[in-house]
């Protein structure tokens, strides 16, 4: 994770705030901080999708790679709403997820990191091992998917 977003980064220190002072991170001020609620969802998403445990189709270009920590982001900001007790100011989610989309894509632009993200889950057919063996095995699905 520190490759991506190192722990000074506003993403890691929203995150590190949100998860220690989650009981009264919203009630310091009278609406929601929506700088910390992005910050926290772009963390959120890149460390999602680095564990790989909802991941389902796997991602083969940037575009794909940026669908998916989009929708990742938007989960975290939704929960994150949806636990807060103050309000939200009118457009302010349409502000949150534009700068988490903005925080999203600069790590994305950062040196070979959607290389680097995009190889990290690649389809085991993807890899060329040296191993002539592991190159010849099928990776297919063990039973066949029926559609009606």
């Amino acid at each position: 994770m520190d490759r991506f977003l190192a722990p000074h980064t506003p993403e890691a220190l929203a995150h590190n705030h949100l998860t220690e002072n989650w009981f009264n991170w919203d009630t310091d001020h009278p609406s929601l901080d929506e700088t910390l609620i992005a910050g926290c969802a772009s963390y959120a998403a890149l460390s999602r999708y680095l564990s790989g445990a909802d991941l389902f189709l796997l991602p083969r270009a940037r575009s794909e790679l940026e669908r998916i920590l989009r929708r990742y982001s938007y989960d975290a900001i939704h929960n994150t709403i949806a636990k807060a007790r103050s309000p939200l100011e009118h457009g302010g989610y349409s502000r949150i997820c534009h700068l988490a989309e903005k925080s999203l894509a600069q790590v994305l632009d950062s040196s070979d990191n959607t290389e680097a993200l995009l190889r990290l889950h690649s389809a085991p057919s993807d890899t060329v091992s040296s191993d002539p063996v592991l190159n010849r095995m099928d990776h297919s699905s063990p039973r066949p998917i029926r559609t009606k």
